[in-house]
């Protein structure tokens, strides 16, 4: 038995839901009782939240996880349908019908548990289940939806209570050491572990969503990254490399050019100002990344960026919190990018940051920021130097 998750592009159109359903039959010919997750067809998903938008500025949660749900529905039935045709034995079925229960929002619920003997029932009759991605059901018996990625979510999930490999297909062949758009030269990896994958993921890599690779790590699910659209070999994530493969210090590099610079001056030193300024931001869902804390004087100087933020929405954010307080400064800077490399060969070798930090010295990149973890160093710089940058890493580690 095998779990396997198609992607969006790989089902946007029935000629594609036709490639993806030749791919299982395949798996069915050899033997395999397999456990499909569908994502909704192409850009499905944002044509609904168009549309809801359309009726409303403030689309009702519930209404909307129950609107987005349908997605899903329609991928899983077609293709479905397509196997049958093709002499699968095949259904398709939803998460209210398998029992996926969730927890949370819901717009970003997450996975309590799953009724694995529904599916194992319908296996007993059938050869293929499509199952609907991205979604579970709430104790109340509503409709929630997992969040960004939650297709890759749910597929991991049901690899993970089955004890079985989950193969996540998508329209690229494995994940590389640098997304092929920055750099046309980047390899695919033959391998890569967990904690390198989340870290790309959480730096916007985007093959695989972090919570994904949070349940693979946990319980210990490996994964194979593949395209739909060809029999190229993949990139497997898993716990630990092979002891024949040799370690590269440096896995792979990241660029992100959807960051903000925040730097709120002549904080008043004595408070818990700054706390409350880090409640609200994340109480408005911003994603903080690099922190910055100075005291000088009987002030705090805080500086910290953000992910794909709206510079007026984070600036009345702050405005919120700091509206007793006098004589503050705000700078909000678009103008940056973060730059990252990532690898587990960094725990056990001497002088990488170096290396980096030289590298980026020779290309010229002014350093604004810098962020490290045991096998992460990201920087922020100008977006205008963002592209040397990233060359002169990649140069440097040979990626």
């Amino acid at each position: 038995m095998i779990v396997q998750k198609y992607g969006g592009s790989s089902v946007s159109d029935t000629e594609r839901i036709r490639n993806v359903a030749r791919r299982i039959r395949k798996k069915v010919d050899a033997g395999e009782k397999v456990i499909v997750v569908v994502s909704a067809m192409g850009k499905t998903t944002n044509e609904l939240i168009s549309l809801a938008e359309s009726v409303t500025e403030n689309p009702d949660p519930r209404e909307l996880a129950m609107l987005l749900s349908t997605g899903e529905q329609v991928s899983a039935a077609l293709l479905s349908m397509t196997l049958i045709e093709m002499g699968v034995r095949s259904i398709s079925q939803n998460a209210m019908q398998l029992e996926i229960s969730t927890f949370g929002d819901f717009d970003n619920a997450r996975i309590a548990d799953l009724n694995l003997d529904k599916i194992y029932a319908e296996l007993e009759k059938h050869d293929v289940i499509v199952v609907t991605g991205f979604q579970g059901v709430d104790p109340e018996g509503n409709l929630t939806t997992l969040g960004r990625g939650g297709s890759d979510t749910s597929a991991v999930a049901i690899a993970a209570k089955a004890g079985v490999q989950c193969e996540i297909l998508s329209d690229v062949p494995g994940i590389f050491t640098c997304d092929p758009k920055f750099h046309k030269d980047a390899k695919k990896l033959d391998y890569i572990t967990y904690d390198e994958m989340l870290e790309l993921a959480a730096l916007g890599a985007k093959v695989l969503h972090s919570r994904s690779v949070e349940i693979a790590k946990k319980y210990n699910v490996e994964i194979l990254c593949l395209s739909s659209f060809s029999e190229e070999g993949g990139t497997r994530v898993v716990n630990r490399l092979p002891e024949w493969l040799e370690q590269p210090v440096v896995t792979g590099a990241t660029i992100d050019t959807n960051q903000l610079k925040i730097a709120i001056n002549k904080l008043p030193g004595n408070t818990d100002i700054v706390s409350k300024i880090f409640q609200a931001v994340a109480g408005s869902s911003f994603n903080v990344d690099m922190i910055s804390i100075v005291n000088d004087n009987g002030y705090i100087h805080l500086a910290f960026t953000v992910l794909s933020a709206s510079p007026a929405a984070i600036k009345s954010t702050i405005e919120s919190v700091l509206v007793d307080v006098d004589n503050w400064e705000l700078a909000i800077d678009e103008d940056v990018a973060k730059i990252s490399t990532v690898g587990v060969g960094m725990r056990s070798s001497a002088g990488v940051a170096s290396r980096f930090f030289l590298a980026l010295q020779k290309a010229g990149a002014k350093i604004i920021a810098t962020t490290t973890s045991e096998i992460k160093i990201s920087v922020l710089v100008p977006k205008s130097q963002a592209g040397k940058a990233l060359k002169a890493l990649l140069d440097e580690f040979e990626l």
